[in-house]
């Protein structure tokens, strides 16, 4: 089992930046994948960035150049720095991760709002 707590959500002007934070605990030593992703009101989720063990990273389009993701292994916690922010940025942000197993875990969603 892993556990995952997610932070550093809330609310921004456009252009604006915050970092998300998400701390797993448990079986850290099977995690393989550590990932973002985001829902908006009336839209499915979709993947924001993820990055493999060692540090391969992949990012949707809408957010290459703006956000950067990374993880510390010592602390068991993957980041999400989000910079030049745009109201279509708004969303509710999980963190999702993936165990060598298979085993898929999600964060219980931290809001971002991006105001105009």
């Amino acid at each position: 089992q892993v556990q995952l707590v997610e932070s550093g959500g809330g609310l921004v002007q456009a252009g604006g930046s915050l970092r998300l934070s998400c701390a797993a605990s448990g079986s850290i030593s099977s995690i393989s994948t550590m990932g973002w992703y985001r829902q908006a009101p009336g839209k499915q989720r979709e993947l924001v960035a993820h990055i493999l063990r060692y540090g391969t990273t992949t990012y949707a389009d809408s957010v290459k150049g703006r956000f950067i993701i990374s993880r510390d292994n010592a602390k068991n916690t993957v980041y999400l720095q989000m910079n030049s922010l745009k109201p279509e940025d708004t969303a509710v942000y999980y963190c999702k991760t993936v165990t060598f197993s298979a085993y898929v875990y999600w964060g219980q969603g931290t809001q971002v709002t991006v105001s105009s």
